[in-house]
């Protein structure tokens, strides 16, 4: 799929793959374009709760066919990472993305560089694990689920906008947005506390 045709339908057909399969396999590497992988790995992070086993995106920012790759580190260590276990349990126990030799939660990661391997980051959340010579994980930061049968949700909504404000914008922009017809839900991106009254 190319990553601008990437929607929520996709969403529902990859969450729709993991739940007919997940009592087969130990964990799920998803290879993925750079582009609209965070949003994917976000989505689906939501569309399953109660998830016990990884699912790791990866993807590359150079075709996995040219020399200088980074996509075959990037898909041999989403699948150690996918495969790692501690006293018989999956170490990730989450929904992840793995890029250039860092793990991030898939729900608090974006891409930020469209030029260098290092293009996601994680604002505000610390990175799952490094890999070197060896994987290491930072467990205070890894995510635990409740004990919880495997939910998945796949009401999903497009009548949702974002509206980032910034100084000066017009109020015919912001009318724009909020009459948006059958518009259910409006996130703010504002520039510091206090500023969009």
């Amino acid at each position: 799929i190319d990553s601008s045709e990437m929607n929520p339908r996709h969403w529902k057909e990859l969450a729709n793959v993991i739940v007919n399969h997940y009592i087969d396999y130990d964990g799920f590497v998803i290879l993925h374009g750079s582009d609209t992988m965070a949003f994917t790995a976000s989505a689906i992070s939501f569309m399953l709760q109660g998830l016990k086993k990884p699912i790791i995106f990866t993807g590359s920012q150079l075709p996995i066919g040219t020399i200088r790759t980074d996509g075959k580190e990037n898909l041999i260590t989403a699948i150690e990472i996918a495969a790692a276990k501690e006293n018989g349990k999956p170490i990730v126990q989450e929904v992840c993305i793995y890029f250039e030799y860092q793990l991030y939660r898939g729900n608090r990661t974006h891409k930020f560089n469209s030029e260098h391997f290092q293009a996601f980051q994680s604002a505000n959340y610390p990175v799952l694990a490094e890999a070197g010579v060896n994987l290491k994980y930072n467990k205070a930061a890894l995510y635990r689920p409740k004990p919880s049968k495997l939910n998945v949700s796949l009401k999903l909504s497009r009548d949702i906008a974002v509206l980032t404000l910034f100084p000066g914008i017009s109020r015919a922009a912001v009318d724009a947005i909020l009459n948006i017809k059958n518009l259910k839900a409006l996130i703010l991106g504002t520039y510091g506390s206090g500023n969009a009254s």
